[in-house]
């Protein structure tokens, strides 16, 4: 019985010395508002693989500071609209440049 009693009481001590140091540093965990590019990245081209539609290696996806650019040749042009759209509802996504373009039509230029 002294054993547990020991251990318990140790393990509330630790606790509370724990939270004192914690609020004497000013700790605060850091909470992750953001994803990293490269996760986003992988995030849409996840997110595209689940649709039958979308034309599977054509799309070039990157991104930087959360914004994606979407670049390649689609076959219809409400597909460019879906891609945009599945590529937004992309947790982290801030933005979405479109750079897709029919067959037969200038690529879009980076703005």
């Amino acid at each position: 019985m002294g054993k547990i009693r020991t251990v318990g009481i140790g393990a509330v001590a630790a606790g509370a010395v724990a939270y004192a140091a914690k609020r004497l540093v000013g700790f605060r965990p850091r909470r992750r508002t953001s994803v990293d590019d490269v996760t986003l990245v992988q995030q849409v081209e996840s997110e595209f693989s689940r649709s039958e539609s979308a034309p599977k290696g054509q799309i070039s996806v990157n991104a930087a500071n959360g914004v994606v650019q979407l670049r390649g040749q689609v076959e219809q042009p409400e597909l460019i609209e879906e891609l945009v759209q599945r590529a937004r509802s992309v947790q982290g996504v801030r933005d979405v440049e479109n750079l897709l373009h029919l067959p037969g039509e200038a690529a879009p230029m980076h703005q």
